[in-house]
């Protein structure tokens, strides 16, 4: 494929965006730990010029007619080599704005809702080290620099998450989300390795373009396979998916930024930037879309029972993670990236807005927010309903496009249970979106347990109004972005599809109509359980215990690893492993030893220490050699 290589003047901004995160962790977290203002200053500058820097190199190449390339070989062995550098084309250059937006908001936002915290500036360094490791992976050219970055904000995830560290919670989400992502990346490396093995060349504009014809369909099959595998850990997708709505024990920007805006959509990221390799395999294909519409359904039935409004939110996350693989499954490259676009703008919104009530009321739980007044924090009320409306899929907020950009995909495919499973998910995110929102807006009266905190997750109890503003501007930020950004769709599509991406299909009207139809369905349930004045706010699962425990519970996969680690792990491999240690292993140097004792106990019969015995043995001896030599 025709490359470019970059200006001079280029070279430095995108130097300047990967390299000056990188210098902020270095100096908060070695030489201004105990500055906290001066910290708070070159963290926000140092994550607002990487934000210029990605918007002029979306702006000035916009109209490129070649990818810009810089690369330089980082390792080489025989006929393989591995390359460094970085790469701008339409989707690393649109992620690259995504990041950068969403990390900076994300810092001028923690002004207001981590102040006072003894560790922000611990906690700014560890958002510096993953602003640099997200934009680092997004512009890396070849799939080994894209792996150690990839890794690199899996380290930033298990930090932030569990950044309390004090609290037990927080501290085993994090390592839950560390070991099940590094499961994930176990087969995404193998991946690598298999490509490097028989291809030689990790280029990802070469595995796009030339591998499919260097290498037979299985391997491309098995290589395709093996690298969704970090996808599904990352972007947590079945069965990997428990591990996101724990990670909600982080501070609430944390959320925002890692789990449903620019971490976990790293994986959708990945397919999209080798969706070209992906579409030399019909069957990894079909995976990406199976894999995409369970988690989806699974993850849309938890949402419908959760109190906790991050948990809603996460479940939602993967949901609408899982509508993104289901576009891109289906072959449209377009309706996966667009949905990854407007989620950023909308999930970050419902992340954020919820911090503005979890630091206020010190509760996750939305039916005790609700009954404490939340509705009187009218810009979080505000915002909270427009993302929710993107989120739902209401015309004319950006989710509406969005997702109907990926129905269009499915209901294309000559396997119907697709659309059908899409359309359900359509229903389902928009009565757990507005039951959610009903009972924010219509509280009930009912014994409030005011004296119960709940569930503590601001970490800290301060209520200084001085950083509310700091908190409310990036809402009304992300609530202009929700409601602009579907009427961006055309000017993207094309910005795609000038860069090889195939244009979307034709829309079938009738399949508007029946989502529309669907999502006024599910907002019509969730008004008469939760929003009419005779309601009481009850879902109809209520009355399916087993169904409502099942959902609450996660359909039992956190039993299901429960049990297999108890069963399989301990009492299998690491009872094996026990009893070869000491039976095997230190048995066999008990019973060398006690040979060794027994042996010079049965010598020192030989020695009496009475030199007329020594003399006589040793002549004894001396006539023994004597008669072997005489006769042998």
């Amino acid at each position: 494929m025709t490359t470019q290589a970059p200006t001079e003047f280029q070279l430095l901004v995108v130097l300047t965006a990967m390299g000056l995160p990188l210098v902020s962790f270095f100096v908060l977290f070695f030489c201004l730990r105990k500055h906290t203002a001066s910290s708070l200053s070159v963290s926000l500058f140092c994550s607002a010029i990487p934000l210029v820097c990605a918007y002029y190199l979306l702006i000035s190449l916009w109209d490129s007619k070649a990818p810009i390339l810089f690369e330089t070989i980082w390792m080489r062995g025989g006929e393989a080599s591995v390359s460094f550098g970085f790469l701008l084309d339409p989707i690393s250059l649109l992620m690259l704005c995504i990041v950068a937006t969403i990390s900076f908001l994300v810092q001028v936002y923690s002004l207001g809702y981590m102040a006072g915290d003894p560790g922000i500036t611990r906690y700014y360094s560890f958002l510096s080290i993953f602003a640099w490791s997200m934009i680092s992976m997004v512009v890396a050219p070849g799939l080994m620099q894209l792996y150690v970055f990839w890794e690199l904000v899996g380290l930033s995830s298990y930090l932030l998450i569990g950044f309390w560290h004090h609290k037990f919670s927080a501290s085993q989400a994090g390592k839950k989300a560390f070991v099940m992502t590094r499961l994930g990346d176990l087969g995404f490396f193998l991946g690598i390795v298999i490509l490097l093995l028989n291809f030689g060349d990790l280029s990802i504009l070469n595995l796009n373009h030339e591998a499919l014809h260097k290498l037979p369909p299985s391997l491309v099959t098995t290589c395709a396979v093996l690298i969704f595998c970090g996808v599904i850990g990352k972007s947590a997708q079945f069965p990997l998916l428990t591990w996101l709505p724990d990670a909600m024990e982080g501070p609430t920007p944390v959320s925002a930024l890692l789990h449903s805006a620019t971490m976990v959509a790293a994986g959708v990221y990945l397919t999209g930037r080798l969706f070209p390799f992906f579409q030399g395999s019909p069957e990894a294909l079909a995976v990406v879309l199976l894999i995409g519409a369970l988690t989806m359904i699974l993850s849309s039935t938890m949402a419908m029972v959760a109190r906790d409004i991050k948990q809603v939110w996460a479940y939602s996350t993967v949901s609408q993670l899982g509508y993104m693989l289901m576009g891109l499954g289906a072959g449209s490259y377009f309706s996966g990236i667009f949905h990854l676009t407007t989620h950023a703008a909308f999930k970050a919104l419902l992340f954020l807005c919820s911090g503005v009530f979890i630091h206020h009321f010190e509760t996750n739980d939305f039916f005790q927010i609700s009954r404490r007044g939340g509705r009187s924090l009218k810009i979080p009320m505000i915002a909270i309903t427009v993302a929710g409306c993107g989120l739902a899929g209401i015309f004319p907020f950006a989710g509406f496009f969005s997702k109907e950009a990926v129905l269009g995909a499915l209901v294309h495919l000559p396997n119907k249970t697709w659309i059908i499973a899409g359309l359900a998910g359509a229903f389902m995110t928009a009565y757990y979106t507005f039951r959610l929102l009903f009972v924010l807006w219509l509280p009930r009266t009912g014994s409030d347990t005011s004296s119960e905190h709940g569930h503590h997750a601001s970490g800290h109890a301060s209520h200084a109004e001085a950083g509310y503003w700091a908190m409310a501007v990036p809402l009304l930020i992300l609530a202009a972005a929700t409601a602009i950004l579907g009427f961006t769709g055309g000017p993207l599509e094309s910005f795609l599809v000038s860069h090889g991406a195939h244009a979307a299909p034709a829309h079938a009207e009738w399949l508007v109509w029946a989502s529309i139809v669907l999502v006024v369905s599910g907002v019509g349930l969730a008004w008469f359980e939760f929003g009419r004045k005779a309601a009481r706010q009850e879902g109809f699962l209520s009355r399916l215990p087993f169904l409502e425990n099942l959902f609450m519970n996660r359909w039992y996969i956190d039993h299901f690893y429960r049990k297999f680690v108890d069963y399989a792990i301990y009492g299998g491999f690491s009872r094996a492993f026990t009893l070869n240690d000491r039976r095997v292993i230190d048995g066999a140097v008990d019973g060398l030893s006690k040979a060794i004792r027994g042996s010079g106990w049965l010598m020192s019969f030989s020695q009496s220490g009475k030199l007329q015995y020594n003399l006589f043995f040793l002549a004894l001896g001396i006539a023994l050699l004597g008669l072997f030599f005489l006769f042998v």
